[in-house]
């Protein structure tokens, strides 16, 4: 049988670069969480203006995510993303050059929080181009794989470095090796293989006005995304407080630097092994809700842990649980709402879950006059049952084989 489509092996390089960009700029947006407190020493200001670095990026993501996400579907992925790729290594750079500058620094952290979308809401267009359908999902999880290496990284890397060199310079070091991903993806990146990775008819998606109307007319979409927002909210908001969280308890800045990592090793471990048994058996919802219901044992566990051990299993558990529900359900939203274009859905989600910026901001408005953040973790736990609630209510579609 004639076939007019077929997988190429380039498809793991262009995969690969891809992923390595989205690792950096991972580093670059968690890497003041671990140090809060010596931040805001270094730099003279509080803990909230150092905590504004990592808002800063969800707070970018709103006005930009769908002007981003037309970009990606009409001029496609490989302009898009290397437009933020460059943003990205430039500002990085300047971030560390700007030294002990408090207003340079942000403004550099502004910079790299614009590049964000560009990189963020390309995670299943890539696949789409490159990838059988049957494997968008593993595709999708090994994007997210590389997002979470890169923050772990940033949590791990940040507090060791800081012990023995000022903060510019690691900010410098740092900035030099988002560059370098930058240069790989100029340099390897491109946009589609010479014929197409599914059968005719699967690639077939709408033009993106027409497919932000369809996506906007289906109920399991709507409810996707407030499971989006509630899941990265929360995912957000631990990384970006994870300090704060476990000061108030007698842990310190290498403490919290390793739990934010166990918890980056654990949805590292959850997006490898949960998505590729979700693309066997072809099913989303039920993977979905395993992650968001099994999850809540370990943020309890994250809120009243005193022993050291049982913070860091709690963080580990939390994280392969919760995590590994997100590359399943943006692969789930890239197929409820076909004919959409795969940039248009992922970007509504991405923007979504940037938008849950104000949860991050709450979180650090409801702790008690002693710091403790365990309002804030028993709200979470709260919103957590509710995603459950609305998982249950979605569509499960039975996806289509190439």
């Amino acid at each position: 049988m004639d076939k007019q489509y077929r997988l190429y092996g380039y498809r793991w390089i262009v995969l690969g670069v891809f992923m390595f960009v989205n690792l950096t700029i991972q580093i670059l947006w968690i890497t003041y969480a671990p140090i809060t407190g010596p931040a805001a020493a270094f730099y003279g200001v509080s803990d909230l203006q150092i905590g504004f670095f990592a808002m800063s990026f969800m707070i970018a993501f709103i006005p930009l995510s769908i002007p981003v996400s037309w970009m990606i579907d009409t001029l496609g992925f490989r302009l898009s993303v290397s437009i933020g790729a460059v943003l990205m290594g430039v500002f990085g750079l300047l971030r560390g050059f700007a030294g002990a500058d408090y207003n340079l620094v942000l403004g550099s952290t502004i910079g790299i929080a614009i590049a964000q979308p560009f990189l963020l809401n390309a995670w299943t267009k890539v696949p789409a181009n490159w990838f059988a359908i049957e494997e968008r999902a593993t595709a999708v999880g090994l994007i997210t794989l590389a997002n979470l290496v890169g923050t772990a990284l940033g949590m791990v890397l940040t507090p060791l470095m800081t012990e023995t060199m000022s903060i510019p310079n690691v900010q410098i070091i740092f900035g030099g090796i988002t560059a370098f991903s930058s240069v790989l993806f100029l340099i390897f990146a491109r946009e589609k293989p010479a014929t197409p990775p599914c059968p005719a008819g699967e690639d077939v998606r709408a033009l993106m006005l027409d497919g932000l109307k369809n996506a906007l007319k289906n109920k399991s979409f709507w409810l996707y995304l407030f499971v989006s927002f509630i899941g990265l909210g929360l995912f957000n908001g631990i990384n970006t407080w994870v300090e704060n969280i476990i000061r108030p308890r007698g842990f310190t800045p290498t403490d919290a630097g390793t739990l934010g990592a166990l918890m980056l090793v654990g949805g590292v471990l959850g997006a490898v092994i949960i998505p590729p048994i979700s693309d066997k058996q072809r099913k989303r919802k039920r993977y979905i809700l395993l992650g968001f219901a099994l999850s809540i044992p370990g943020l309890i566990g994250l809120t009243y842990a005193t022993q050291l051990w049982l913070l860091f299993v709690s963080a580990f558990w939390f994280g392969f649980f919760l995590i590994s529900a997100n590359p399943i359900g943006m692969q789930y939203a890239a197929e409820v709402t076909r004919p959409t274009p795969e940039g248009t859905s992922n970007g509504l989600i991405q923007l979504f879950g940037q938008a849950s910026v104000v949860f991050v901001y709450i979180m650090e408005a409801v702790k008690t006059p002693d710091g403790s953040f365990t309002p804030a973790l028993l709200l979470a736990m709260g919103l957590l049952l509710i995603s459950i609630l609305l998982i249950s209510q979605m569509e499960e579609r039975q996806t289509v084989s190439a």
